[in-house]
């Protein structure tokens, strides 16, 4: 059964895009990138949404079922990744943890 929630997690990735750009946006303008490993891991993270983005949007262009339930499962998957690095820079941003 494709084309679940595929639109859920295209919004949502889009969004979370966004902050992450803000984010090493003011990192980068604070001169903290050169001090912390954050911006790189939001840099991962921005990178994972984007993927996550493409193949949400895959999923619900696609005409093929089969590949529709692929590209979601993908998406799905790259979402969850994508969360557990925002997880670690959050945790590191609220306990000041800089490496």
């Amino acid at each position: 059964m494709p084309n679940r929630h595929p639109q859920h997690i295209l919004n949502t990735s889009s969004n979370l895009l966004g902050f992450c750009l803000v984010v090493l946006t003011s990192l980068k303008i604070s001169k903290y990138s050169s001090v912390t490993s954050i911006d790189e891991m939001t840099g991962i993270a921005c990178i994972l949404l984007i993927a996550c983005s493409l193949f949400s949007f895959l999923s619900l262009r696609s005409t093929n079922v089969k590949m529709a339930s692929g590209f979601e499962e993908l998406a799905d998957k790259i979402f969850i990744a994508a969360l557990i690095f925002m997880f670690g820079i959050t945790f590191m941003v609220a306990f000041s943890i800089i490496f």
